[in-house]
């Protein structure tokens, strides 16, 4: 299984949650889903300068299946609708290979 675990700057929380509603069947369609979701008020320590306010982990088979889903079109028009117009900033805090 591959992971990201990922820190997000959400500006607009009902835009955001449609996107979540969005992406869900086709993150399904790659056999993704999500771990831990967070939502963050305060970041005691961080490595960068970009504000953090929601922490999730979201897993997928493989790294080849997240990179198509990354780059699904379908998927894509979804981000640019909600995901650009919702969240500020983005931070991978870190990806890797999960084992179970």
């Amino acid at each position: 299984m591959y992971e990201y675990l990922v820190g997000l700057a959400v500006s607009d929380d009902e835009v955001y949650a449609q996107y979540r509603a969005a992406m869900t069947p086709i993150l399904h369609v790659y056999q993704g889903g999500f771990g831990f979701d967070f939502i963050v008020s305060e970041v005691l320590q961080s490595e960068t300068d970009k504000p953090i306010n929601r922490v999730f982990t979201i897993q997928f088979p493989s790294k080849e299946m997240s990179e198509r889903f990354f780059s699904d079109e379908d998927y894509l028009q979804v981000k640019v609708r909600y995901f650009d117009a919702s969240v500020a900033h983005t931070t991978i805090i870190s990806s890797y290979e999960k084992h179970n």
